[in-house]
């Protein structure tokens, strides 16, 4: 709790945007809430525009519910804010209401990013994985670090499940969250950082620099956000541009990149600080991204860490990796993360940590074989069938073209075949459901489609664009409806279909919900847990 002008200084509100204050009142303010339900005596209620509410709409019941200070952006009426000289609330009005909050949250929990050791990881996928295997490396090595993630956070103790499952959550919960490990003795604190929290209209990241920026990979995704693909790239980029801001305090502060990935050098180009580089290649075939965009000539050199071999099973990997620099120092690795593609995670996650501690990679190796992998993650699930049943959280083309691949080989090798379930979210990026259609088909031998979050999308529409990706190119002969083509928009008939169409020796992979806790439909939630529900349908079957 702190008296508003302890924290909203002349400074505060410049970086705030603030237009005008009205009332001269310096309340206790308790706490700083975006949601008009949570606010109580004290808060400092954040009045958002959004897609479906406005939350100036709100204002009127916040301040009865005991509000102390109102930041808004729009003008409003004089009898709302008539009380301000009376008692009443303080407003201040600002530019944009969701832009100020990074600025007015840093403030008032008196600047934690400034405090710790801060790591920030981007990418389409793998971040919530490497965010995961950078904490418990430290952890191990003996620091104590706090987290957040999609999945699950930490504060500086053991990890706890995120229940709004917000990559990177909103800015007043972002610098909570650093000032409760700060508090709880931790020194470390690693954040998914996503193109959305990255990206100057949420302004999610705005009031934080990092010390080391880790990017895993950038391919297509949420262009109903960001317009194009090079701005989803662009605001992906902001995370290593803050290196150089960091540098002011400290000048170790550097990048780790996927040198595998198109736009490396890009990336490597957004810092003036130094960057390392992993590669998990091994001339792994598939379709080439539609990264379009052309990027300057510019070449890296050899990747710090180089993936030479790889044996993957269901209980994880077993590889070797060396520095190309110097190609004596070899180091072989065992983990328990199932897939082939934790490789290169793993790979991010010991460059980023070998910096952050400032010790030899060889050191940190021996930890690896106990990490643990993030539940929804390519997650086993055995209740005795004869096949076998993965979870995981894929849910675009260049994360299906990941973990295809190497499961196919896999399963080929035991005469087996894949069985796989998917959907595509509703409002969100429609260019790719073609796509994964198209990749399912290739490397699947039965599809099933069905819902994953369908919002106000009509859900058998959404099916049918993914279905004709199936049917394009290689697979145009392979499928037929309700053969091994199957459109089956409730996902628990859908999951119960799959498990008995399997048989000893197949595969059936349960891909896009992973961690996540519901479903979405336009007029409803559904409370769901893929694991959860895997197990109840692997639990009737066999009793039948």
């Amino acid at each position: 709790m702190r008296h508003l002008n302890d924290f909203f200084s002349a400074e505060t509100g410049r970086r705030a945007g603030c237009v005008e204050r009205v009332g001269e009142g310096n309340p206790l303010v308790t706490s700083l809430e975006y949601d008009s339900r949570r606010v109580q005596p004290g808060s400092l209620y954040f009045a958002l525009p959004g897609l479906h509410t406005d939350g100036h709409g709100f204002i009127a019941e916040t301040i009865a519910r005991g509000a102390a200070v109102i930041v808004h952006q729009h003008q409003l009426e004089q009898a709302v804010i008539s009380g301000a000289s009376s008692g009443g609330p303080v407003f201040i009005r600002v530019a944009d209401s969701r832009f100020a909050m990074s600025p007015i949250a840093a403030a008032y929990y008196n600047f934690p990013a400034e405090r710790l050791v801060l790591a920030g990881v981007t990418g389409t996928e793998g971040k919530s994985t490497t965010v995961y295997l950078i904490w418990q490396l430290l952890r191990l090595a003996g620091k104590k670090a706090g987290f957040i993630s999609t999945v699950q956070h930490s504060s500086g103790g053991d990890a706890e499940w995120n229940a709004e499952h917000q990559t990177t959550p909103e800015a007043p919960v972002i610098h909570r969250c650093l000032a409760e490990m700060l508090n709880n003795g931790a020194e470390y604190a690693v954040i998914e950082a996503s193109s959305h929290g990255l990206s100057p209209r949420t302004n999610r990241l705005g009031d934080i620099a990092f010390d080391t920026a880790v990017m895993t990979n950038v391919t297509h995704e949420h262009l109903e956000f960001h317009g194009t693909w090079e701005q989803y790239r662009d605001d992906k980029a902001n995370l290593f541009r803050s290196l150089d801001i960091r540098a002011k305090i400290n000048p170790n502060s550097f990048g780790v990149i996927n040198a595998d990935d198109k736009s490396a050098p890009y990336f490597a180009a957004a810092t003036k600080q130094k960057t390392f580089t992993f590669s998990a290649a091994l001339g792994k075939s598939g379709e080439p991204d539609d990264q379009s965009a052309p990027l300057p000539a510019c070449a890296l050199p050899p990747p710090d860490l180089q993936l030479c071999s790889i044996e993957s099973g269901a209980a994880g990997n077993r590889y070797k990796i060396y520095s190309p620099n110097d190609k004596t120092s070899f180091y072989y690795i065992e983990d328990k993360l199932p897939g082939a593609f934790n490789a290169g995670n793993v790979l991010a996650a010991l460059l980023a940590v070998s910096g952050l501690l400032g010790r030899p990679v060889e050191e940190l190796t021996p930890l690896v074989p106990a990490l643990e992998p993030v539940r929804g993650r390519m997650t086993a699930v055995n209740r005795g069938q004869p096949f076998e049943v993965l979870v995981d959280y894929a849910h675009t083309p260049s994360s299906f073209m990941t973990i295809f691949p190497p499961l196919r080989s896999r399963i080929d090798q035991k005469g087996g075949r894949i069985i796989s379930l998917f959907g595509s979210a509703g409002e969100r990026d429609t260019k790719k459901r073609s796509g994964q259609g198209a990749i399912a088909g290739r490397w699947s031998d039965v599809v099933i489609l069905t819902d994953e979050d369908p919002r106000g999308e009509d859900p058998m529409a959404i099916l049918e664009e993914i279905a004709a990706g199936v049917n394009n190119g290689e697979a145009a002969d392979k499928f037929r409806r309700e053969e091994n083509l199957f459109l089956i928009p409730d996902r628990f008939k859908a999951m119960r279909k799959a498990f008995s169409l399997a048989k000893g020796g197949d595969l059936v992979l349960l891909l896009g919900k992973g961690h996540e806790n519901s479903i979405i439909y336009s007029d409803h939630t559904v409370k769901y847990d893929e694991i959860a529900e895997a197990e109840k349908a692997l639990d009737e079957l066999r009793k039948h």
